[in-house]
């Protein structure tokens, strides 16, 4: 399972809509593929400009692997989340690792944006969403979301929340028997 940052093929975008059950927009790249050649982690671009609307996509690492968001599902409805947010309160070195990882994801995202993205932004009254960190939240001492906590860890590596979910998982990809992408276009 190689981490690899690729531009999207025509047949990744076809298996990465399948995944999701609709067309992604602003993909950049395929951060991270399983051993069978299927996107698992996207990254996306965070501006997304409509004729008369835009969205400020916060989610920089996107976990598109059908097997995976399943698996994170089933963590996050035990709940996962709140017992993250407890283990930051009482854990100070992890709180510190984390607000890093927030602020690195933050950093790598905001670097995306062009000098008229930030302008569109400042003239939208937007620009406090470039402040927010994984997932969008504004506060690093939440854990939002398990799915983009794993996908920014299978991305960069360096998301001490989404290692511990990673290590939580039986496994990281469809057994062979099971993989589902071969059901895609």
């Amino acid at each position: 399972m190689a981490r690899e940052d690729k531009a999207p093929t025509k047949q990744d975008l076809k298996v990465i809509a399948w995944q999701i059950g609709r067309l992604p927009q602003g993909v950049l790249g395929v951060v991270r593929s399983c051993s069978y050649g299927f996107p698992q982690v996207i990254q996306t671009h965070p501006l997304h400009r409509h004729e008369s609307s835009f969205v400020f996509f916060p989610t920089l690492f996107w976990l598109t692997c059908p097997f995976l968001s399943a698996a994170v599902s089933q963590l996050e409805t035990r709940g996962d989340v709140k017992r993250w947010e407890a283990r930051l309160e009482e854990d100070p070195q992890l709180a510190a690792l984390y607000r890093q990882a927030q602020e690195t994801y933050r950093q790598e995202r905001n670097g995306l944006l062009t000098p008229g993205d930030w302008a569109f932004l400042a003239s939208h009254g937007a620009l406090n969403r470039t402040q927010t960190g994984i997932v969008g939240l504004a506060n690093f001492g939440r854990v939002k979301c398990l799915h983009g906590q794993l996908a920014q860890f299978l991305a960069r590596g360096n998301n001490p929340i989404g290692q511990a979910v990673a290590q939580e998982l039986k496994q990281l990809e469809c057994p062979p028997e099971r993989v589902l992408c071969r059901q895609a276009p």
